[in-house]
């Protein structure tokens, strides 16, 4: 279901139903008649629409995680805010961009449409940026052929399912994360689907190196071997781009996890 669709097709029938009620109705009612039901309930309900609209398209949207593929940054249950500009400003529906801001970081945590099919929203952390060769093998991170800085911090218990994962800090750009990375996992990846440059990545017993053509991004889960990411179906274009997740504003089984994240 679309709802930025189904809001902006709300936002223009009480928008309608407003300008009637202003320019017409108005002036043919006597005094101190009602308007007729369906007039009044659409002009009251279109500036709260107009309001909602706005926020929603322009500065902030809201989000539930769906899945663990981002354990230990996000639980599943985490409703999450995402900044709609920072990325550049875009028109409602099509999400086409009309105003450059900035681009996605190394380390961003993203939401974006899913290239195969646009009308789920992803979140993933940036990993590569155009012209980046990215090497994930034997489930270590190098970019450009330096590796990435990783340090042990211990295990982390997943709550839900009483068990341990080794837990390692992993630092992309200027942002310090925790990722999780299965002992007894295999290093290749499985499953990989066709998508548009799939020639610009080698796959091999070991993982996966690829070169991230332009105007695209390279993303992974911070669950690395719990994650369908581009190392199954392939870059993120510009165009996918939905904003930066930077708050955690609600869940309901842990009230602690209120606040902001890396």
């Amino acid at each position: 279901m679309n709802f930025a669709l189904i809001l902006f097709l709300l936002l223009v029938a009480t928008g309608v139903l407003w300008l009637i009620d202003r320019l017409f109705a108005r002036k043919r009612r006597s005094p101190g008649a009602q308007s007729p039901w369906w007039v009044e309930y659409g002009a009251s309900f279109f500036p709260v629409i107009l309001i909602v609209f706005g926020l929603r398209s322009f500065l902030v949207e809201p989000f539930k995680i769906p899945s663990g593929s981002m354990i230990p940054t996000l639980l599943v249950g985490d409703f999450i805010l995402v900044n709609k500009w920072v990325y550049g400003i875009r028109l409602p529906v099509i999400n086409k961009k009309v105003v450059e801001v900035e681009n996605p970081k190394r380390g961003d945590v993203m939401v974006f449409r899913y290239p195969a099919d646009p009308s789920l929203d992803y979140i993933k952390r940036v990993v590569g940026l155009p012209g980046d060769k990215v090497e994930y093998l034997n489930k270590r991170l190098r970019i450009n052929g330096q590796p990435v800085d990783m340090q042990a911090q211990g295990d982390y218990l997943h709550p839900d399912r009483l068990y341990y994962s080794p837990r390692l800090s992993e630092k992309l750009g200027d942002v310090e994360h925790s990722v999780l990375i299965e002992r007894d996992a295999p290093s290749f990846v499985p499953h990989v689907l066709d998508f548009p440059y799939r020639e610009n990545c080698t796959y091999t017993t070991a993982g996966v190196s690829c070169v991230v053509p332009a105007n695209h991004y390279f993303v992974m889960g911070d669950n690395r071997d719990a994650s369908s990411d581009s190392r199954v179906w392939g870059f993120v274009p510009d165009a996918n781009i939905v904003g930066r997740a930077f708050f955690i504003w609600f869940n309901f089984s842990d009230m602690k996890r209120i606040g902001g994240f890396h």
